[in-house]
Order: C-alpha cells, then sequence, then structure tokens
C-alpha cells in the first residue's frame, strides 16, 4: 500500500514512541532559523552547493514527540507517494541551511526526507558564535535517549503524513550526526541501512552518552557505511581501527570508508573544511550503499 499505511501499522508505529514521558523541561527552541548557523559562518560561497525546490514540497513542521513537539525540516517529490524514508541527522550546529539542503538532495532523488532540531529542549546552537559554547552549553546536556525517541517520533510521523514508505527506512548524519547514525542502527531494529559521515566512535561514557558506536558493534541492526577523513584532529585514527575491528568480530557487513589526508567535515561544502573531491565519492557511496540495502 502507498505509503506502508496498512491496517496494522498504526500499532507499529505506536510502539516506537516509549510509553513513559522524558523530562518535562520545556522546549527551548519551537521553529527552526534561516540561513546559517552563527558559528558556521561566514560561508564559503564559491563552493556551497544550493538546491533549488523545484519539483519538491515541504518546509517546517511539528513533529509530535514524547514530550510535547519539535520543529522539523521535511521535503519530498511534490507528485506521488510511497517514498523512502531518510532521517537527516544534524552536525552541532542544528537544523541550518546546509542540513536543509541536503534533505532536498535526497528529496530529488526520490526521498521523504526528514532532519528534527534535536536540540530542541536544550538550546539553539545556531544563535551561539563560538563552537565550544555550543558543545559545553547545548550538545553536552543532551541525552541518547531523548534522540533515539525524538527520531523515532520523527519515523511516525513520516508514515503518517501518507506519502512515505517507512519500510524502506535510511539514517544519515554529520559530526554529532554521524555517531547518532550508528546508535541508531543499534537502537530500530526496522532501519535497513545508514551512512555516518565522520562521526566519533569511541569516547568517555557519561550520563548523558552512555555508550558509544564501538561498545555497541555487536548490537547493530542494519549496516552502516562510515565516512570518515584520515586526517581529521578529532576522531583519532586508533579508534576507527577498533571499529573496524569490532564490526569484523561481531560478523557485521558496516564498512568504513577513510579517506587519507582529508580533514574533518569535508562534505560541509559551505565551510573551508570542503574537499569536493572526497565528498562527491562519499555522497555516490552513500547513495549505493541505501539502494544496495534496500533504502532506495
Amino acid at each position: 500500500m502507498p505509503g506502508d499505511m496498512r491496517p496494522d501499522f498504526k500499532s507499529d508505529l505506536e510502539s516506537l514512541i516509549p510509553d513513559a514521558p522524558l523530562s518535562r523541561r520545556g522546549f527551548v527552541v519551537t521553529s527552526l532559523s534561516a540561513g546559517f548557523a552563527a558559528a558556521a559562518m561566514p560561508v564559503q560561497a564559491q563552493t556551497m552547493i544550493t538546491t533549488d525546490m523545484y519539483g519538491l514540497e515541504g518546509g517546517e513542521v511539528k513533529v509530535p514527540v514524547a514530550d510535547g513537539t519539535v520543529p522539523a525540516y521535511h521535503v519530498m517529490p511534490s507528485s506521488g507517494s510511497g517514498f523512502p524514508t531518510i532521517l537527516v541527522v544534524m552536525e552541532i550546529f542544528g537544523v541550518h541551511e546546509h542540513i536543509k539542503d541536503v534533505c532536498r538532495r535526497f528529496a530529488k532523488l526520490g526521498y521523504y526526507a526528514i532532519a528534527p532540531e534535536l536540540y530542541a529542549r536544550q538550546g539553539d546552537p545556531t544563535k551561539i558564535t563560538e563552537i565550544p559554547r555550543i558543545l559545553s552549553e547545548i550538545v553536552s546536556k543532551v541525552p541518547d535517549k531523548q534522540v533515539m525517541s525524538d527520531l523515532d517520533a520523527c519515523v511516525a510521523f513520516a508514515a503518517k503524513s501518507g506519502k512515505a514508505n517507512t519500510d524502506k527506512l535510511a539514517i544519515t548524519g554529520f559530526c554529532w550526526g554521524g555517531r547518532i547514525v550508528w546508535l541508531y542502527a543499534a537502537h530500530n531494529p526496522k532501519l535497513k541501512a545508514g551512512v555516518a559521515w565522520y562521526g566519533p566512535l569511541a569516547r568517555p561514557a557519561n550520563e548523558m552518552t552512555p555508550k558509544h558506536p564501538v561498545d555497541l558493534a555487536a548490537e547493530l541492526k542494519a549496516p552502516v557505511l562510515g565516512l570518515y577523513g584520515g586526517a581529521d584532529s578529532g576522531i583519532p585514527s586508533d579508534t576507527i581501527e577498533k571499529m573496524r575491528a569490532a564490526l569484523k568480530a561481531n560478523n557485521k557487513p558496516s564498512e568504513i570508508v577513510l579517506y587519507p589526508d582529508t580533514p574533518h567535515a569535508f562534505h560541509a561544502d559551505y565551510r573551508p573544511s570542503y574537499r569536493k573531491q572526497q565528498a562527491e565519492d562519499g555522497w555516490n557511496k552513500a547513495v549505493a550503499w541505501l539502494k544496495k540495502h534496500g533504502a532506495a
């Protein structure tokens, strides 16, 4: 059935949302910002990719979650239904223009793409000018459990739209969102595939982030393609090798591609870190990966 709205699917969706509500701390962010995050400025206009809305429809929506609503950006082809679904997980900068553009790129390929503002309860990173402040004041306060629940809610929202086919469910994410891809692949058994762009793999555990990808290798329920830079100072090469070893030890079909002499955020075409060749190769690999594993 188009959109995968079969009669028994409603109960499947409800099972994604936890019975116990998350802490009712309120929502700081109730709508998405326009343009780019302050800490990501100035934008490198000469390399920035801009994807138009021709043949597409979408915009900002409110997604019901366990304790309220979070703003999200969604976009899809303007005609038809039953589109494969992809969750697009933001960088530390929140859902700003670059993440919205990535959603449009997937929509041009026939996807229903949705990017939720996953820091909505903790703060608005788009207004902060210093990256260390974003990390200390917002990112450090975001619990993984909350993120998994909000992503589940986006899947439910997509299915109820009547446009998306959540039987073909994928996820991709960048930096902070790259780590979340690995976690979600261990969380949701309905996921078909994921693509993690330079997401941290091994760090000290704490109350907010009790496990990291290397700890969850045995629990992966869907194959993940990891795309990493060999010159990424924030993700040591030994953690990449630990992850590769963990995947091999647990007979997981996930793969990691390491681009030599390539920095962090090499896909971010609006930043000086952008590397055109690696970004384009990674994108092509990502699209092929999703198709190979039934998420297209």
